[in-house]
């Protein structure tokens, strides 16, 4: 596979190219010192972690305003969004959400480096935050889906849009959040990750 003609593909300049390759490295420096991303899968970083996050780039409608991203941590897929939203989608702001003040300093530092205006971070627990007009909320392996669906009930509404990267073990979640949730569900395969599956989820409300 061609990486670099692969995030190409998606529309993106080469200038926006090099800020992807930017972050990496400065990933790569800050793994040493933080745990962000296995030793093993820092290794397959490119497919395993990047194009994973670049995919969700063609879910946002060109009407996205706002972005949440939920347990930001390493800056999957937050960062690379933030990166490819400069140049797609220039009028949408994206929140980074992280817990963690060691990780959110690390992606304080990214959003500085690469100059990523659009980006903000918030080092607390994304149900303490107060999030207005939230076009788009994601998360990558952050929580279960039942959660997520509380997450997204809370602080968006129902048109905004949940897009979830989820493993082969989705059905069983999605399960448990039928059980709590009325929501619309869309499924897709992801392109990079065998048995792994993105899903769209919008108008979510709580069963009486």
């Amino acid at each position: 596979m061609d990486i670099e003609q692969e995030i190409l593909n998606y529309g993106v300049s080469r200038e926006t190219l090099q800020k992807i390759k930017d972050f990496v490295t400065i990933l790569q420096e800050w793994n040493s010192k933080i745990n962000l991303v296995s030793k093993n899968s820092i290794k397959d970083v490119w497919v395993r972690h990047v194009l994973d996050s670049v995919q969700l780039i063609k879910y946002l409608p060109q009407k996205t305003t706002h972005l949440v991203d939920i347990g930001s941590g390493s800056g999957f897929p937050g960062i690379c969004l933030a990166i490819l939203m400069q140049e797609l989608l220039p009028q949408a702001k994206i929140t980074l959400v992280e817990s963690i003040t060691k990780k959110t300093v690390y992606l304080n530092d990214v959003i500085q480096k690469l100059g990523l205006a659009n980006a903000s971070v918030m080092n607390l627990r994304v149900e303490n935050g107060v999030f207005k007009n939230v076009s788009v909320i994601t998360a990558r392996a952050v929580t279960d889906l039942n959660t997520l669906m509380l997450y997204q009930n809370k602080i968006g509404d129902e048109k905004t849009i949940g897009l979830y990267l989820k493993g082969e073990k989705y059905k069983e979640e999605l399960v448990c959040a039928e059980k709590n949730w009325h929501f619309k569900l869309r499924e897709t395969p992801n392109k990079y990750a065998e048995n792994g599956i993105i899903l769209q989820i919008t108008e979510v409300r709580k069963k009486k």
